[in-house]
């Protein structure tokens, strides 16, 4: 081959390279907005599945606390709190003269959501200073339960619940469950 010809082969080699990294370019600008795209659709999807399942919860949990000797005045949906640059948000508060129930409600309920909302919980007071001579009680909501989680929640002193067939409400703690009081 002269030299020539292996300068022209060079040449055309090194065009199809920049033409092909080019084109890998494109195609990774547009995985990136397929990404973000993604990410929209699902944060659309799990809001509006944590809303659905909300609503199941709040149908049977009155009378499921009722029953357990709980009364209940007031039930609030979708509380936001702001203090000293932090945030929190509680998907539930029942509350009566004396004691309240904070409430989170998960589609899939796992050990870390259960360590979350107690956090949750041990804040609540800094957010809600209102509730501060109040009982205070935890109560998680799960659709679909994983790794044990809600035998943790039992153990930690939160009323456990379970979304069943039909949008049904159930509480999962027997009946000898003594709740802790997470308030100060």
């Amino acid at each position: 081959m002269k030299t020539h010809e292996i300068e022209t082969n060079f040449k055309e080699i090194w065009a199809l390279f920049k033409d092909t990294d080019l084109k890998f370019k494109e195609t990774d600008i547009k995985f990136k907005e397929t990404d973000k795209q993604l990410k929209r659709l699902e944060t659309l999807f799990t809001g509006q599945w944590g809303k659905l399942i909300e609503s199941l919860a709040e149908s049977g949990i009155v009378e499921l606390l009722q029953a357990r000797g709980i009364a209940v005045n007031k039930l609030s949906r979708r509380i936001e709190a702001r203090k000293n640059g932090r945030q929190t948000e509680i998907d539930f508060l029942i509350t009566n003269t004396r004691e309240l129930v904070v409430g989170e409600v998960k589609s899939t309920l796992k050990v870390n959501d259960v360590k979350d909302f107690l956090n949750k919980l041990h804040d609540f007071s800094l957010f809600f200073p209102e509730y501060q001579t109040y009982k205070i009680y935890g109560a998680i909501i799960g659709l679909q339960i994983e790794e044990t989680a809600d035998k943790f929640a039992y153990r930690q002193g939160l009323f456990v619940f379970k979304v069943g067939g039909g949008g049904t409400l159930k509480i999962l703690n027997d009946i000898a469950f003594q709740p802790v009081n997470f308030g100060k």
